[in-house]
């Protein structure tokens, strides 16, 4: 095949038939039906797909120049590179690895998307950026996967575990649409290499577990920690979620009126409440004040970690250490929790709603001390938010279990 000449194109553009013409090696020359001429390299990728990047105009790129260019993309599809990525790659300087890479999928997506973008931020924060978070983001593979869930798996949250893997294949779908790489290293992965098939939770626990499990906080409060034992004797009287607990801020209090505000923004179903405080609750936060000392929450972290608040697992890792398993450790403590059966910070909410139907609460009220919506046509029609009645409900709840909890 002849190589093009200067004399060749210029004649071309003077006629202005769109045209292409082939320099060899890849090097092709457009003149388009609209618009200026322009340098294009085709070729074929790893997959055998035919691919082709637009190199520059031909006004500003003379035959000798993408000669070079053309050189340069052969060279580096040589070493295994693929030049189109590569060139988008370059649009997208500020993205050379996968902590990069979030900060833009969480930016330009989640965010916008979800309602709840900090469930996904913490679980890449705490789980996968360790591992592969300085890693480029074509050179991670199926191996650093695997690691990022072992390292999960091996710490008892199978449920992370999964939500970690799917968190991964939708980061590295991302990274595709970009053009940052072509394959997603966690494609091949299921649940079953993670956290496995999840079986429903129903776990609740009975008076007489209560009573034992918070005997045996209060026999390992050393170890377990007051601010823990607080935060789980609150969870049974309030039945709020784990989050809208350990990150509360003293500013959502209004102790004199015994309310807690919480915001539509720290709320699962973004709907805010004012959640009724009984006495118990109210003495409990009063002892959390003084030990939180200056701190806006209510929860301040116990160790230099540079955060602002407990952290997400910090209870249910104290718990599961009582019953003799401590991540991280090939040497696990003592199980203290006997014939007990594990529970988790969650069950105790669960069991909070137990105790209310025990204790013959509306079902409505009980429901809107959860925070849950009402279904159906109630839901729509049904905007009395039963402050009265979830006042009296909570206290009914905390009068019940505070002697099991030994408060005094």
């Amino acid at each position: 095949m002849s190589k093009l000449t200067v004399r060749q194109l210029d004649r071309a553009i003077k006629e202005g038939i769109p045209t292409r013409l082939s320099d060899g090696n890849g090097l092709q020359f457009t003149l388009p039906k609209k618009g200026e001429a322009y340098w294009v390299y085709r070729y074929t990728d790893m997959h055998g797909k035919r691919r082709e990047i637009t190199i520059g105009k031909y006004s500003h790129m003379p035959l000798v120049e993408a000669r070079v260019e053309a050189s340069k993309m052969k060279l580096s599809q040589h070493k295994g590179a693929d030049p189109l990525l590569e060139k988008r790659r370059a649009e997208y300087v500020d993205i050379n690895c996968c902590d990069s890479l979030f900060n833009d999928w969480y930016e330009t997506d989640l965010v916008k998307r979800l309602k709840h973008s900090n469930i996904p931020k913490r679980v890449y924060q705490k789980d996968i950026s360790p591992i592969i978070g300085l890693i480029p983001v074509a050179k991670v593979n199926p191996l650093d996967i695997r690691k990022v869930i072992d390292t999960v798996v091996q710490s008892g949250r199978a449920t992370v575990a999964n939500d970690t893997l799917m968190y991964m294949k939708q980061l590295f779908r991302h990274a595709i649409k970009l053009g940052l790489t072509t394959i997603n290293p966690a494609a091949s992965f299921t649940i079953h290499d993670a956290g496995g098939i999840e079986e429903s939770k129903d776990r609740i626990l009975t008076v007489e577990e209560i009573s034992k499990a918070f005997t045996i906080f209060r026999e390992n409060i050393s170890s377990f920690g007051y601010d823990n034992y607080y935060a789980c004797c609150l969870f049974l009287m309030l039945g709020v979620r784990k989050s809208e607990l350990c990150e509360a801020k003293w500013s959502e209090f209004d102790m004199d009126s015994a309310v807690w505000n919480l915001p539509k923004e720290r709320i699962k179903t973004g709907a805010p409440i004012s959640i009724p405080l009984p006495i118990q609750a109210i003495k409990l936060f009063q002892v959390l004040k003084v030990r939180a000392g200056y701190s806006e929450y209510v929860f301040p972290p116990r160790r230099a970690s540079g955060k602002l608040h407990m952290g997400s697992d910090t209870l249910n890792r104290a718990i599961t250490k009582l019953f003799g398993h401590e991540a991280g450790r090939k040497v696990q403590p003592e199980n203290k929790m006997g014939d007990l059966k594990h529970f988790s910070v969650h069950d105790l909410r669960r069991t909070f709603r137990s105790l209310a139907a025990m204790l013959r609460i509306n079902g409505e009220v009980a429901e809107r001390c959860l925070n849950h919506k009402l279904k159906g046509v109630e839901g729509i029609y049904n905007r009395h938010d039963y402050f009265e009645e979830r006042k009296e409900a909570h206290q009914k709840i905390a009068d019940f279990i505070e002697p099991y909890l030994q408060l005094n």
